[in-house]
């Protein structure tokens, strides 16, 4: 029965994975892509380690999968965030048809907040 419910955790694992690669083809910018690409390899290679757990048990190799699915479930929503951000901040525009920027939004209200308080010194 483990090994069972070993092998489905393997298949979903699998199938995030091929939909995060599917998502990094055909999402239109760098933002929608590096979400769905992100989160498609943190639930895909997750489910991979869980379903390898699973299937071997607690030896060493399970062991090392568990360690290494709490490590992608730790750094790469991290590592994502930190991208996005520096690649907004760096002027990588988003696809025409984005609706809401509220990064976008937060740093031209603190702009002007800073532009305002300036005038009030002068």
């Amino acid at each position: 029965m483990i090994s069972i419910l070993g092998w489905i955790f393997i298949i979903i694992g699998v199938t995030f994975d091929l939909l995060g690669c599917l998502g990094l083809v055909r999402f239109p910018d760098l933002y929608n892509r590096m979400q769905a690409a992100t989160k498609g390899v943190t639930l895909g290679t997750c489910g991979l380690m869980l379903g390898i757990f699973l299937l071997k048990g607690f030896n060493v190799m399970g062991v090392k999968a568990l360690v290494c699915a709490f490590f992608i479930l730790i750094t790469m929503p991290v590592a994502a965030h930190a991208l996005s951000r520096s690649s907004h901040s760096f002027g990588i525009k988003m696809w025409h048809k984005t609706i809401i920027d509220k990064l976008g939004q937060d740093k031209f209200n603190k702009d002007v907040i800073a532009k305002n308080e300036q005038e009030e010194k002068e």
